[in-house]
């Protein structure tokens, strides 16, 4: 019982609600934008170079990848 109660009073002297949480949804809209453009650029890339060969599977596989992992940060609320 008591350390239940240590760890709670310790969480919520260490973490400041309003300010975290603002920090964190910036950081994942931030990261999810820098994602989808790199995914969409690879993208591009993946389709009009000739010269991969047998790569562009891989390469085209992985910027649909890193797409949807941006388009998932962009679009998901942060916790409060």
């Amino acid at each position: 019982m008591f350390i239940v109660a240590n760890n709670k009073e310790r969480r919520a002297k260490t973490m400041s609600d309003e300010g975290d949480t603002f920090w964190v949804s910036l950081a994942e809209k931030f990261f999810g934008l820098l994602l989808v453009i790199i995914g969409a650029v690879m993208l591009y890339f993946t389709a009009t170079t000739s010269g991969l060969g047998a790569f562009s599977v891989f390469f085209g596989v992985v910027s649909v990848v890193m797409l949807i992992i941006g388009l998932f940060l962009l679009l998901v609320k942060a916790p409060e």
